[in-house]
């Protein structure tokens, strides 16, 4: 793997205080005068911009370090870095006080991938339409998580798609149903006997419950849709993880408890045989029994589906009533050019949201980059709706009343019960 730098769980998967991930968003308003900015200076102007992030550690110093080079290469403008709170209900509130302020920074900011449609709701956020932006160079599922009402308010920063580790020294083939899954874990079980799961996954109940149920759900022909949750896929995906606990005993009733910080120990550790989880997880099994042993594959599709992986990542979006859309847009276009996000992923594991900046020189530093390559390809977004803190919150209440139930229809039963609730919340006018 070289000299690669683990992924910073702190900034991919922050949790907020009803556990959602957040980051802070990204975009304008449809519904306001967000399709311009108060700018009224040019880009070739003398003039300084601030930039929010929550980057600390190896992500802060290479964030600085690129922007060092932006400032280099273009001398009239001066950016101001602001480090917000890497706990992400403060680092949101930090935003909304001031985007409900109408202040005019920062120009630019830091986003994760569930806010875009909130913030464009609101007004918040610039449309990027008068920049002409080429968004077709990034991978098409960030880019979707960054559009609302037809509208481009954010571009994709970095993608961090979740998917489906496994140890190459126990299960010699990667599995290509969701039944061999349960079937290579059992063998494996039998094989190694310091193996204590056949599976490790995030089922407590906060946002990471419902990326790992997205890396499943599309293999079951699922499609998380708050308008209509209660599908035959979501039931047969939910069904999948429950039964993994309850019927084929290959993991532990103990995940219902486990964030992806428990799930990372258990597999670097040598005690589970898959594991559902993010990239970072990869440059961490240093250590025997895994070193040397991990695979990194889409959740593999059964009959009707397709293989399934969960999207994260980080976006960057301009202030509606910035001063400086110009010269904001400029050091977006920087930060998302292929060297930079090359440098980038190399330094701090953050895996590039273009697929041009997957090369030899990524992979010669970083080879698990092709299998994060090829999930991005797969990865689904999170639903995008304004409303998505109240749909996430239904969400974690119906995942973690399925995991606390032993009952065979568990999952059933929850969908149906949940659904109206789920699409009032989706529906409901945004406060403000």
């Amino acid at each position: 793997m070289g000299s690669i730098n683990a992924f910073s769980r702190s900034t991919r998967w922050r949790v907020g205080a009803i556990g959602l991930t957040v980051g802070l968003v990204a975009l304008s308003a449809a519904c306001s005068s967000g399709s311009g900015s108060t700018s009224a200076v040019s880009g070739s102007s003398k003039q300084t911009i601030t930039f929010a992030e929550s980057g600390l550690g190896t992500e802060g110093a290479q964030t600085q370090k690129a922007i060092n080079a932006f400032e280099a290469a273009n001398p009239n403008i001066k950016v101001n870095v602001q480090v917000l709170s890497s706990d992400s209900t403060t680092y949101l509130s930090q935003l909304e006080h001031d985007f409900i302020s109408g202040s005019t920074t920062p120009d630019v900011f830091e986003s994760d991938v569930t806010y875009p449609a909130k913030f464009a709701q609101a007004g918040w956020v610039l449309s990027l339409a008068q920049f002409n932006p080429n968004m077709s160079q990034f991978f098409p599922h960030e880019v979707a998580a960054g559009t609302y009402n037809g509208t481009d308010y954010a571009v994709p920063w970095f993608d961090n798609p979740e998917g489906l580790f496994y140890r190459t020294d126990l299960i010699k083939t990667p599995p290509t149903s969701p039944a061999q899954v349960v079937s290579d874990a059992e063998a494996a079980l039998k094989t190694d006997k310091q193996l204590k799961e056949g599976i490790a996954f995030e089922a407590d109940k906060y946002e990471g419950a419902i990326t790992a149920f997205l890396t499943v759900d599309s293999a079951f022909g699922g499609s998380l849709d708050p308008e209509n949750v209660n599908t035959p896929g979501n039931v047969a995906a939910l069904n999948w993880l429950h039964a993994a606990i309850y019927t084929e005993h290959i993991a532990p009733t103990a995940v219902t408890g486990w964030q992806e910080g428990q799930v990372e120990q258990e597999f670097v550790s040598g005690y589970a045989a898959f594991a559902i989880n993010y990239p970072f997880v990869e440059s961490l099994a240093t250590a025997a029994p895994v070193k040397g042993h991990v695979g990194y594959i889409p959740f593999p599709a059964g009959p009707g589906g397709t293989p399934g992986s969960a999207l994260g990542g980080e976006m960057l979006a301009i202030n509606a009533k910035t001063a400086h859309a110009q010269a904001a847009w400029k050091l977006i276009e920087y930060l998302t050019s292929a060297p930079v996000e090359i440098a980038r992923a190399i330094a701090t594991g953050d895996p590039p949201s273009l697929p041009s900046a997957y090369t030899s020189q990524l992979y010669s530093a970083a080879p698990y980059f092709a299998a994060v390559k090829t999930l991005n390809s797969y990865s689904a977004a999170r639903p995008v709706n304004p409303n998505y803190l109240a749909v996430s919150a239904d969400l974690q209440t119906l995942f973690s009343s399925v995991y606390a139930n032993s009952a065979s229809n568990a999952a059933q039963q929850a969908f149906a019960s949940n659904a109206a609730t789920i699409k009032s919340a989706a529906n409901a006018t945004p406060a403000g």
